[in-house]
């Protein structure tokens, strides 16, 4: 299984079952008013932004704390501006990672990623050394139980969908994150349930890791996707099955 589609597995199991979900509502929340403040508070106009709020709802964050989150971020009420930040590093098994964040302090998420990287056998890169290897793609996986492929291929390519991949007991859909919202649109006018479903970025080709280094590489995007700073990680390994939990 490509090395995306194994952590987006992981981590809807992990929200799933997740008790901190005070950290999951800091970061859609700023998320939100990062993507208000850039560019505007209309969810209809702004995709961004858009994205995030449905984000919000999944987790089940009131709708009060989002109306306030938006109204932060057009300056309707007073909050923290956060700058968006991109760290470029590898992890175990020569792992490539793209890790992106929102800040009030850029120097000190820097030097607390750097330490998590340098703690979990990973290292900080230069700019630009590893995002070069990812694409902005739309991102639906779907049980395969729920639909037959070929149902699914008629709903999907009609709706502007790039390919379909079948992983393990998935479907993988992928799209220009331009045509995102139809194609979970029309995914959800067929009554077909989803099990993630995002706009994020996708290896261009992945590495093999095995045994220990793969233990080590997962533990390694955990810590980074706890740093309360971090939105996503991003990573371009390909672990077999046998070896996640």
């Amino acid at each position: 299984m490509s090395g995306h589609s194994k952590w987006a597995s992981i981590k809807h199991k992990k929200a799933a079952t997740d008790a901190k979900r005070g950290a999951a509502f800091t970061k859609v929340t700023r998320e939100i008013t990062s993507a208000a403040k850039d560019g505007g508070g209309n969810p209809e106009t702004n995709v961004r932004l858009r994205a995030a709020i449905n984000r919000a709802k999944e987790i089940n964050m009131p709708n009060s704390n989002i109306e306030n989150a938006v109204k932060k971020g057009t300056g309707e009420l007073p909050g923290v501006i956060y700058e968006q930040v991109v760290f470029d590093a590898y992890g175990p098994g020569g792992v490539a990672l793209l890790i992106e964040g929102l800040t009030d302090n850029r120097n000190r998420t820097t030097a607390e990623i750097r330490n998590i990287l340098a703690k979990k056998n990973g290292n900080m890169a230069g700019a630009g050394s590893t995002s070069w290897m990812f694409a902005a793609k739309g991102f639906i996986s779907i049980d395969k139980d729920k639909v037959s492929e070929e149902e699914l291929m008629e709903t999907v390519l009609d709706a502007g969908g790039e390919d379909i991949k079948n992983e393990g007991n998935y479907y993988e859909i992928i799209c220009d994150p331009v045509h995102f919202e139809a194609v979970k649109a029309a995914i959800q006018s067929k009554k077909i349930p989803t099990s993630s479903a995002e706009v994020t970025k996708i290896p261009n080709s992945t590495v093999k890791v095995e045994g220990a280094a793969a233990k080590q590489l997962l533990e390694l995007m955990e810590a980074l996707e706890d740093h309360e700073d971090i939105q996503s990680v991003f990573a371009n390994f390909d672990i077999p099955d046998d070896q996640v939990q």
